[in-house]
């Protein structure tokens, strides 16, 4: 990689399944075998870690103390994934604006990509407006997640487009849902999509998952993984010589 890189996936509003979507960008990138760390800022006790805790802290990202942790640590040999908590993606983007993270990331020097998950009410359009004047510089991606049986039936979709163009080089990103037994099972499993695909256990041993189970994950990670293919986020993120798995395949 010629910067270091960095993902920040966040949203102000809670309950849209920000934490689900980190979870699948950290199966992509590992299976395409681009060295990455993550930070889990639901501090203290965290989510992202239970189910990648080998390569993710839990830091509070409003204290300057863990803001060094993260930003004095970065390196171009791995990509850094930030899975901020409900209400802090402003925050975030602020204190980043602050320490000129921002800045650097628009002078090329830093790459900075931004999934901000998005809500079904027209509140959630409105988070665009509060993060528009932060992402220049950026990859900005809107994200639909449906993983939560997400309708979006408040939208209009003349209001959507007038928030949408307000952002140039904004690209959309559709999460299908994922089967609720299956999503289930994974949590109880608390192992990452790929290892429940994969049956093994969080210590590498043979599983008895499901095989239906298994095949409605894969099916789906398939489809996550193939919207993050078409952004060409492995290329921003990587060396490009990089060969892709397919979901359900280990390396």
């Amino acid at each position: 990689m010629a910067s270091p890189a960095v993902v920040l996936v966040g949203a102000d509003k809670g309950g849209v399944g920000k934490t689900t979507v980190a979870r699948t960008l950290l199966d992509y990138l590992l299976a395409r075998k681009l060295p990455t760390r993550a930070f889990d800022t639901e501090s203290p006790k965290g989510t992202l870690k239970r189910f990648h805790p080998d390569i993710t802290e839990i830091v509070d990202i409003t204290t300057v103390q863990d803001q060094m942790r993260i930003f004095d640590s970065l390196s171009d040999a791995q990509v850094t994934v930030i899975d901020v908590r409900a209400g802090l993606l402003t925050p975030t983007l602020r204190a980043l604006r602050d320490i000129g993270f921002t800045d650097a990331a628009r002078k090329g020097q830093i790459s900075l990509t931004l999934f901000h998950i998005l809500g079904p009410s027209i509140s959630s359009l409105e988070e665009i407006a509060e993060t528009a004047e932060h992402v220049s510089g950026t990859k900005y991606h809107l994200v639909k997640n449906f993983i939560n049986n997400t309708s979006f039936f408040e939208w209009d979709q003349s209001t959507y487009d007038n928030y949408f163009k307000r952002l140039q080089g904004v690209s959309e990103i559709t999460i299908p849902k994922l089967n609720e037994m299956a999503a289930e099972q994974v949590e109880l499993a608390s192992v990452p999509f790929l290892t429940f695909v994969a049956n093994k256990t969080a210590k590498a041993e043979t599983a008895n998952y499901s095989f239906v189970l298994r095949g409605y994950v894969r099916y789906w990670l398939s489809h996550v993984w193939a919207e993050y293919d078409r952004i060409k986020l492995s290329e921003h993120l990587g060396p490009r010589d990089v060969v892709p798995l397919r979901a359900g395949q280990t390396g």
